[in-house]
């Protein structure tokens, strides 16, 4: 038979067709009719060419990505995978031809905004997506920042503000297994949390043909279903495992006549590639870029001369996929195919990055928790920050054994704290969301997926606890500040959007954070090396303070720093001028889009959430209350019967504006309800053969 596509209510695409590659031809066809602008961003970001029509501000991720070398990595690695599995190539090859399909006949409106016309997709131009969009998922610009605030307030600053900081991606997930719910078989739920982006970063999907029958949240660009999926027998979910798997280098270069060298650990100097490649800048002039390459990997930053600071050492990046040519694309089909949690077992075998906690359950009564990626085998201090290149000692010399780990009571909880993958990584979460996630479960033993929506929308803040024991111990206020100080002492700790003590503990917590990170102690941190800018934000001290602030306030001293006199200014402060209204009032969604929102003015919707909630909807304290990260989706995994499962994003099917699927589930996402998972095609509209 043909590909045929149906649709339910909320326009998102179910596909059937007669086998695996039709079936990809069909899933490129179907997501680029409804995220054809979405794709060519990405397209275009992975390649570095993103700022040819985006201008200027797209500049320095085009500057990263062609000196990181990642359309040259998904080349090789799609190389690789055509000589080692040649099945899954030609899979990858059908979605291509499908999206090349649909791009020809689409008619997304951003595309005459910016004069664009839709370019053809590669075979390796999926793996480049992917590589794109997880390059800064394990966050390796935190070794610069460590690097940094070492060299302003010494090494135990280090531990001072680890956590999880700014720029990585997280993600709640809990497994309950059927001896605590009411069906008797097991339940996987949660949600991943990254950059808001409208179109979103997942996207909702139905795949069948005879080898198999899978719903789940695909990445729009890449075939198949990776993170999340339910085949009706056996369901997965992924957690970032905050693992450190990429190295940065101090490398020691120098020109010659032929070229560029690099200073080897063995004392030598080594020829290094080079090449030089044009970035083409909407309403500017054209830029050229060096491309170098060492024995460690691509330099990111500075060359022969330098960095722009005269520091005398260029950066360069060690990362998985650039060493074995392997993204871990062998892993899909294998997912797709999978029927019980051993087979999903096998398949995350072959996964390579981002290194990820899987858990996942099957009809038996199977169940799953473990790590899966690719995590080098080296040195320490390679973890830690930039080594010297030059020095012997941090080479990689294998990888680690990914770590397994069982359940407690019947249950499972990650949320990117210490956990299975501790001993791979060095910064985690607060376990703030993980513990309080365990102990709304811990409440009962008859769960069903239809519970699971008030564990997502948890808004209760465990992180609060330091700053309000220190408002608590202040004497001396002025009457308007004691009677601030007394409404927070009786605050429930809940970060509800219509919560005017949470909009007043927020404004207290961000006057707190600017005035630690203005003091003489800490301010000097504040001025960042001259890094490229696409990496500033993990250098930014005002975040990293708002982020680490309840360690910074329960140390035993820091720096000289009078603590319990900045909580009283910043008390004071709000007291004077208090906020006029509830916390989502300011607390609003800040989705990312390529292109600035014209379409109908609407205003930012209302959020309640904040970063150490459960539900993790992220400002940044001391800067703004608007969130650009939070649950880029949520779903209910029900293997009791998979039409009983739930899922949601925050706008809609369809990336298209003005389409009625655009942003049609949006109210769902903030009233922290769930759509229901349909997966009978007799209760679907046909849309087309193709």
């Amino acid at each position: 038979m043909s590909a045929e596509t149906y649709r339910d209510a909320w326009g998102i695409p179910h596909l059937r067709a007669a086998d695996a590659d039709e079936l990809a031809r069909a899933q490129g066809r179907v997501t680029a009719r409804d995220r054809a602008w979405q794709l060519e961003v990405e397209r275009h970001r992975a390649q570095g060419t993103s700022a040819s029509f985006l201008g200027p501000e797209a500049l320095s991720w085009d500057r990263l990505a062609r000196r990181a070398r990642l359309a040259d990595t998904a080349r090789r690695c799609f190389t690789a995978l055509e000589a080692k599995d040649p099945e899954t190539a030609a899979w990858v090859r059908a979605y291509v031809d499908g999206v090349n399909e649909g791009l020809a006949a689409c008619d997304a409106p951003e595309f005459a905004r910016v004069d664009l016309t839709p370019g053809r997709w590669e075979p390796w131009t999926p793996l480049a997506v992917w590589l794109a969009t997880h390059i800064l998922f394990a966050g390796f610009p935190a070794k610069l920042w460590r690097e940094h605030i070492t060299a302003h307030l010494g090494p135990d600053a280090v531990a001072l503000f680890a956590t999880d900081g700014p720029g990585t991606a997280g993600s709640n997930g809990w497994l309950v297994s059927g001896e605590r719910t009411a069906t008797g078989h097991a339940i996987v739920a949660g949600d991943p949390h990254r950059f808001i982006e409208d179109p979103g970063v997942y996207q909702q999907i139905h795949l069948s043909c005879p080898e198999f029958d899978v719903v789940g949240l695909a990445v729009p660009g890449v075939p198949g279903i990776a993170h999340f999926g339910h085949t009706g027998t056996v369901a997965w979910a992924i957690t970032n495992a905050m693992a450190d798997y990429q190295d940065l280098y101090r490398e020691r270069l120098r020109r010659t006549g032929a070229g560029v060298e690099a200073l080897g650990p063995d004392g030598a100097w080594h020829r290094a590639a080079r090449h030089t490649e044009t970035i083409h800048v909407a309403g500017e002039e054209s830029v050229d870029v060096e491309v170098i390459e060492t024995d460690r990997g691509p330099v990111i930053a500075g060359g022969p001369e330098g960095l722009d600071d005269g520091t005398p050492a260029a950066l360069s990046l060690r990362y998985p996929p650039r060493v074995t040519a392997d993204l871990g694309f062998g892993a899909l089909l294998p997912l797709l195919r999978a029927r019980r949690v051993a087979d999903v077992d096998r398949a995350l075998d072959a996964w390579a990055e981002p290194v990820n906690v899987v858990q996942a359950a099957d009809t038996e009564g199977g169940l799953l928790h473990r790590v899966a990626g690719r995590v080098p085998v080296r040195a320490s201090a390679n973890s830690l920050r930039p080594v010297l290149a030059w020095e012997p000692g941090h080479e990689w010399t294998g990888w680690h054994t990914p770590p397994r780990a069982g359940l407690t009571e019947g249950i499972a909880v990650m949320a990117n704290q210490r956990g299975p993958a501790a001993p791979l990584g060095v910064e985690f979460a607060p376990p703030h969301r993980a513990d309080r996630i365990a102990a709304l479960l811990a409440g009962k033993d008859d769960w069903s997926a239809a519970d699971m929506p008030a564990i997502h929308t948890d808004t209760h803040l465990a992180s609060a606890g330091p700053l309000l024991d220190r408002i608590a111990a202040l004497d001396d206020l002025s009457p308007e500040a004691a009677a601030l100080r007394d409404r927070l002492l009786a605050w429930d700790r809940h970060m509800d959007a219509d919560s005017t003590e949470a909009a007043a503990y927020a404004a207290v917590r961000g006057a707190v954070v600017r005035r630690l990170a203005a003091h003489p102690a800490l301010a000097p941190a504040a001025v960042a090396p001259a890094y490229p800018e696409v990496l500033l934000p993990w250098l930014a001290l005002v975040p990293r303070v708002a982020y680490a602030l309840e360690h910074l306030l329960r140390a035993d001293d820091l720096y000289g720093v009078d603590r319990a006199e900045a909580v009283r200014a910043a008390l004071e402060e709000v007291a004077a001028r208090p906020p006029a209204g509830t916390w989502g009032d300011t607390h609003r969604l800040a989705p990312w889009r390529a292109l600035p929102d014209t379409s109908d003015g609407r205003e930012e919707p209302r959020l309640p959430g904040d970063h150490d909630c459960v539900l993790c909807t992220s400002a940044v304290p001391g800067l703004t209350d608007r969130a650009a990260r939070g649950p880029a989706a949520r779903y209910v995994w029900d293997l009791a019967d998979r039409q009983h499962s739930r899922w949601v994003v925050p706008h809609g099917a369809s990336g298209v504006p003005g389409s009625p699927h655009h942003r049609d589930q949006q109210t769902l996402w903030l009233d922290g309800e769930l759509a229901p998972v349909i997966t009978d095609f007799d209760r679907l509209t046909k849309e087309t053969d193709d």
